[in-house]
């Protein structure tokens, strides 16, 4: 049977779970939830990049995003930081939406599934 990995893991969610080559972030929200929304995606981005090394992969790999922000008037925004993070020519498919979030502060959440 195949090993599932898990990082830091809590009753309800693991940060990541990697599986078959395959790695799956949680959703990602940025930790200064005071700072404007081009400061949150950017943290975002840098936890991200982390998740991802830890787990011997990076945005080249990326399979899939779903990103979720609090007002999608800030899609032009997140276009912005998103394409200049991403690699050239390795656009994910990927999905932006406007939803109510866990915490009203929280302005973006980007979740990822990526190969190794």
């Amino acid at each position: 049977m195949s090993r599932i990995l898990r990082t830091e893991p809590n009753p309800i969610l693991s940060k990541v779970v990697e599986y078959h080559g395959f790695v799956f972030t949680q959703g990602v929200v940025p930790r200064n939830l005071d700072a404007d929304f081009k400061a949150q995606t950017a943290d975002v981005l840098k936890q991200l990049d982390e998740l991802l090394e830890q787990h011997g992969t990076d945005n080249t790999r990326i399979l899939q995003a779903q990103i979720w922000l609090k007002n999608i008037d800030d899609r032009t925004a997140l276009n912005e930081q998103w394409a200049a993070w991403l690699p050239k020519d390795a656009a994910p498919a990927r999905v932006c939406v406007q939803a109510v979030l866990a915490d009203p502060r929280v302005l973006v959440e980007i979740m990822l599934i990526t190969t190794k």
